[in-house]
């Protein structure tokens, strides 16, 4: 057997920077305790790591969680409670659930109803795309997996009928403005959905270690305002400043109808999924009420899917992207919460908070959200930007007298949107923006300018609704 393929050099970076970080402890500020410090070298260290990626990112975070025990900051007892976080799993079990919509055909049978109910016009097709990445958004917790797996299949096909391809040098006739329209779609449902894609448990679970609870319906109900108005908005002002070719479309509905003729009459598989699906929505929509944990709803609609032989155990196993998350999620929101417990982020907090005396809280809220966005055109991992920022950020907002919960959702819509900057911005950015049909220069000035439509939508109308609702 041969040795898997690894890019030691990316494994300078975070080896430097961690080492760097090590050895100034001895200068470090005053009110940080030795151990806080060495923490947060390793901390950066594994960050580094997530992005430079000589591993994958369960890989990095997982020598992350070896050295943070061996090196004494806990036991390994203790260590191992990283794994019983409840987000993590949450956002597994619903990596199970998008299995269950795509192998089931249940997810294309959606897509296909939307291009034959709106498809008549080619904005009237984009809405449909991104009604599309609405609908499956909720059980869908890879974004990437949502804009790659369901949609970007569906209008490489319309493309095709359309004879818009980047092969034939077509793409502008349609092709592009619905893939772009996609990206965009995929970005607001994002931030709606708290398990719409992973680094929102990332937030989730910040704000928790900070004494912020934050629900799925508390998420959806404090994020709806914006994003709806977003998702109204964002597919009609990309067809203004990128116009489609092709106005009228009326050979989708036709293409539409004899896809769903193929796939003939919904299968039982489809409705248990149906039913597994809306009932663990129902549900989660109603925790405030029942009082049931959203993990558990969750395990229970895969429980289903598992009795009734929609997935098999099989499914389960190969679902690397729900192995994968649970790994990654439980070690950084882990680490992070060391630096929490030793004092760190509330002493950075405090330290940031001293400087922007007399200034208020609305002002360093904004201040701070705009600062966060714009940063990430220095990543490329949500995930990575989150873990490394969110906390800081959130703790500054906090003590500058921001409203604790209006802080934290303003902050977690900041961190979905931001991918709107680069095309290695994530997972869908990276599947979207190479396939060809959207140059990359066009993609970073139209991004720009949405960019800062999303900043003011969630500045301005985010922040009136949060305190409309009462949110503190």
């Amino acid at each position: 057997m041969e040795l898997e393929k690894i890019d030691y050099k990316k494994f300078i970076w975070p080896v430097v920077i961690g080492l760097i970080l090590w050895f100034t402890t001895p200068i470090r500020p005053s009110g940080v305790s030795t151990q806080a410090w060495q923490m947060l070298a390793l901390f950066v260290a594994t960050i580094v790591g997530c992005i430079t990626q000589p591993l994958g990112i369960a890989g990095v975070t997982l020598i992350g969680f070896a050295l943070t025990v061996g090196l004494g900051f806990v036991p390994m007892k203790v260590a191992l409670t990283a794994f019983s976080n409840s987000a993590a799993w949450l956002i597994a079990m619903a990596f199970l659930l998008s299995r269950g919509i795509i192998k089931t055909g249940l997810g294309q049978r959606i897509a296909l109803l939307f291009v034959r109910w709106f498809g008549k016009k080619t904005l009237g097709l984009a809405y449909a795309i991104a009604g599309i990445d609405l609908i499956t958004a909720p059980a869908t917790p890879s974004n990437t997996a949502r804009a790659g797996g369901i949609v970007f299949p569906l209008i490489q096909s319309l493309a095709e009928t359309f004879k818009s391809t980047p092969e034939k040098g077509t793409q502008d006739k349609i092709g592009s403005y619905l893939v772009f329209t996609e990206f965009h779609a995929n970005t607001i449902t994002s931030a709606l959905f708290m398990t719409a894609m992973a680094p929102n448990l990332v937030a989730v679970q910040m704000a928790d270690k900070l004494g912020v609870h934050i629900t799925w319906i508390g998420w959806f109900i404090a994020a709806s305002v914006p994003s709806i108005l977003s998702f109204i908005i964002v597919p009609w002002l990309i067809y203004k400043m990128f116009p489609p070719k092709i106005k009228e479309t009326p050979n989708a509905k036709e293409w539409a109808d004899s896809e769903l003729a193929k796939m003939g009459k919904m299968k039982l598989s489809e409705k248990i999924m149906s039913f597994a699906f809306i009932l663990t929505l129902v549900l989660w929509m109603l925790t405030s009420i029942t009082g049931m944990d959203a993990t558990f709803i969750a395990l229970m609609a895969i429980d289903i899917l598992l009795v009734t032989g929609v997935l098999s155990v099989q499914d389960v196993l190969k679902e690397k992207g729900a192995w994968n998350v649970l790994i990654w999620l439980s070690v950084l929101v882990y680490m992070a919460g060391l630096l929490t417990q030793f004092g760190l982020i509330k002493w950075l907090s405090d330290a940031i908070a001293h400087e922007m005396h007399g200034i208020g809280w609305l002002t360093v809220l904004i201040v701070l959200g705009i600062v966060l966005f714009y940063t990430h055109y220095f990543f490329a991992s949500a995930t990575a930007h989150v873990t490394a920022m969110f906390a800081p950020f959130l703790g500054v907002a906090i003590s500058a007298g921001a409203p604790h919960y209006l802080a934290a959702m303003f902050l977690a819509m900041i961190s979905a949107v931001m991918a709107s900057t680069t095309h290695y911005a994530n997972g869908p950015a990276s599947i979207l923006a190479t396939s060809g049909y959207v140059k990359q220069g066009t993609w970073w000035k139209l991004n720009f300018i949405l960019g800062i439509f999303y900043i003011l939508v969630i500045s301005v109308i985010g922040i009136l609704w949060l305190k409309l609702i009462g949110l503190n």
